[in-house]
């Protein structure tokens, strides 16, 4: 049979096209492959989702200042996070649900993680268990978690992670109610029981008006979870703690002061609060308030090399990526995942090359110009 290119569907030719070159690609060929549902639910944001641009177009207002005739022969992205050497400072960030995107889901994704020789943060809500993904792979793992009402079942959860090798807990703080995405209340979307919880929760909260998603986090998230249960945690683990969702000066010092091993800022992929600052926007002010007492990291909108260099130049020590690893295990499984890492990687290591960093401890807040630099050297 001849296909007629001349009337095949836009769709059908960029299916049939060569590899996606960038993550953008990679996008498109998952909206393709997934249901209207699960696609909305991956890519969606909060209400009027201006932060769900803005944290992608932020990166675009910062410029690079390269630097000339520096020996780039060799380059090296290596770093280390919490003693745990990797690749590049590229982290897969805690997504949910990654069957919804592929059979395989986050067994998939955790042996992409190992193959490229980075980190895997595990969502807490997994379509996989901790320990199918403790079992898939030899990834250094971290494990996202939240604080329930119930404290006995985070208690389960963080014994079930620290027995099966995950090397720290990712504590995320910007959720004592789901924000309202718009999209799965429109698709009334519908997700499995998380895996991780059967046997310890009830999974089916019924709901009539809008996602069942919703529903079940704010019966169960801990809306009143405050620093002092900093204290409550770290009393029941010896694994270290970073804490996920700080966008402020304010929140950074007091992280600091209860004794977390890592700062995550973050605005939650911007599926929370509408209108909060885009998280390299909000970088800067966060690192300034450390001062390098504990590593900071960042995740939301990192789709180019050049954005995982602009994020470095500004003082996180890495970076986490969340909807673009989902989108490449949608298109392609786990060889999306690690493409999409690969590509990162690629792209990263040019922008090395091309503003004078022969390795990650080379690249300073001198390489970089904000938009604020950049309007007050008009002034």
């Amino acid at each position: 049979m001849l296909l007629d290119f001349d009337s095949a569907p836009d769709s059908l030719l960029f299916q049939m096209a060569a590899e996606p070159v960038n993550l953008n690609e990679f996008q498109e060929l998952a909206r393709l492959a997934l249901p209207k549902m699960y696609y909305d639910f991956y890519a969606g944001g909060a209400e009027d989702e201006h932060t769900l641009k803005e944290n992608v177009e932020a990166f675009h207002r910062i410029t690079f200042r390269p630097r000339i005739l520096v020996d780039v022969s060799r380059i090296d992205l290596s770093t280390t996070i919490l003693d745990y050497k990797i690749s590049a400072p590229i982290i897969i960030a805690p997504t949910a649900l990654h069957k919804l995107a592929n059979p395989e889901g986050e067994v998939a994704t955790a042996r992409a993680a190992a193959s490229c020789n980075t980190i895997m943060v595990l969502s807490f809500t997994s379509s996989s268990t901790i320990e199918e993904v403790a079992a898939s792979s030899n990834a250094v793992r971290f494990y996202q978690l939240y604080v329930f009402k119930k404290r006995d079942i985070t208690a389960t959860l963080v014994q079930r992670a620290e027995r099966n090798g995950f090397k720290a807990l990712v504590l995320t703080v910007d959720t004592p109610r789901l924000g309202r995405r718009e999209a799965d209340i429109k698709n009334k979307m519908i997700t499995p029981p998380l895996k991780n919880l059967e046997g310890l929760l009830s999974t089916k909260v019924s709901s009539d008006t809008g996602s069942n998603f919703e529903a079940d986090a704010n019966e169960t998230m801990d809306a009143s979870l405050s620093w002092k249960d900093l204290e409550w945690l770290r009393s029941i683990t010896n694994l270290p703690i970073l804490i996920k969702g700080i966008l402020t000066r304010e929140d950074a010092i007091k992280a600091v002061e209860v004794g977390v091993a890592g700062i995550i800022v973050s605005n939650h992929g911007a599926r929370q609060l509408d209108y909060s600052p885009a998280t390299i926007s909000a970088l800067e002010e966060v690192v300034h308030a450390v001062k390098g007492r504990v590593p900071i990291l960042m995740d939301g909108g990192v789709r180019r090399g050049t954005d995982v260099f602009k994020a470095l130049a500004l003082g996180a020590q890495a970076v986490l990526i969340g909807r673009p690893v989902v989108y490449g295990l949608a298109a392609k499984g786990e060889y999306g995942v690690r493409r999409v890492i690969e590509m990162l990687k690629d792209e990263f290591e040019l922008t090395m090359a091309l503003t004078g960093c022969p390795s990650v401890k080379h690249i300073t807040r001198k390489h970089v110009r904000t938009e604020h630099e950049r309007i007050h050297s008009m002034l």
